[in-house]
């Protein structure tokens, strides 16, 4: 393991200013999304629309890396050029979801993630790509039952398993424990139950003895959920979600990436300000791995038409920008009169 090369990467990954693509929608999910606006998903089209993602004019001032799914790392651009080489070529690092999807636990609610047997050999194939870094995700539900311990424990172990093989084979994993914004729970149970989460996975890793350095955390932002009917103002996002983070994170971890679990693009930016304008009292870069927040008014611009792809792209453009702001937590709402 080359700990020098893992932590470097990692550390260029949450560089000043920057965060992380995540385009690693599954085909089941890159579907719905299609369908949202009416047109379905192929393999072309879907490759056309990561081409108009990927190759926005100067997105590599805002864009550190781009998680992308299995379909995606294997097709190529207009030129014939991969898209792992083209996105290296304009500075931005590729990498690759791991995780094979969930399957059902003890229970009919929860859920753990599957996807070890055969990662190694995965890997290898991937090292061929020249890409540098991995995701794997665990969902955690919350009601009035669950999350169980059980659960919470076997996804942390399956993550930490992960993390291991992944530095094994020269790649920075990102550890992705994510607490789902479903539910009618309070931003106090939210904060409880992220504590938990996130205190057993580093319990894990540190067993598997996961090169914490070479590493970094994507994780839900604290915040009431979407039934109750309640909004956390970002302050309140902030303080909850920080006080979380330092309760149970390591400071040799070097950065944080939030995703956006299905808040807006508003929300999600406004909050991560939130997050950054405190974040100098913290160890950790404070940054982004946003998915449907980064790229939903892009798809909605693009509608699957290419002459659309330049509106397309400068829409795509000015959400990555507003996001860079609120990683530096210098973000600030313009009112519309």
């Amino acid at each position: 393991m080359d700990k020098v090369a893992l932590k470097e990467i990692a550390e260029k990954l949450v560089a000043k200013n920057k965060g992380i693509l995540a385009a690693d929608e599954s085909t089941g999910t890159i579907t719905k999304r299609f369908e949202s606006i009416g047109i379905t998903s192929t393999p072309e089209l879907n490759r056309k629309y990561r081409q108009m993602l990927f190759s926005t004019p100067k997105i590599e001032e805002f864009i550190s890396g781009v998680i992308m799914f299995d379909e995606t790392v294997k097709q190529k651009n207009d030129e014939g050029i991969a898209f792992p080489e083209y996105l290296s070529q304009r500075g931005i690092i590729p990498g690759i979801k791991v995780d094979e999807g969930k399957e059902p636990f003890q229970n009919d609610k929860e859920e753990v993630t599957k996807g070890l047997k055969g990662l190694s050999e995965r890997l290898l194939e991937y090292k061929k790509m020249e890409l540098k870094f991995t995701k794997w995700r665990a969902v955690v539900y919350i009601d009035q039952i669950y999350p169980s311990i059980e659960a919470i424990l076997e996804n942390a172990k399956r993550l930490a398993e992960y993390a291991k093989i992944s530095q094994e084979n020269g790649f920075v994993p990102i550890v992705e424990p994510e607490v789902l914004m479903e539910g009618e729970h309070t931003i106090t149970k939210c904060e409880i139950v992220t504590k938990l989460v996130l205190k057993t996975v580093f319990e894990e890793l540190e067993k598997k003895q996961v090169f914490l350095e070479g590493l970094l955390l994507k994780t839900n932002m604290v915040l009431p959920g979407k039934k109750s009917l309640v909004k956390a103002e970002p302050k309140e996002a902030a303080q909850f979600s920080l006080r979380a983070l330092e309760a149970t994170v390591p400071e040799e971890v070097p950065g944080i990436v939030f995703l956006s679990g299905g808040q807006s693009s508003e929300e999600a930016v406004a909050n991560l300000n939130g997050i950054n304008e405190e974040g100098d009292k913290y160890p950790w870069e404070l940054s982004f791995s946003f998915g449907r927040a980064l790229q939903s008014s892009a798809l909605d611009a693009w509608k699957g038409e290419e002459n659309n792809a330049t509106m397309a792209q400068e829409v795509f453009y000015e959400v990555a920008r507003s996001t860079s702001l609120a990683r530096q937590g210098k973000y600030k709402v313009e009112v519309k009169e």
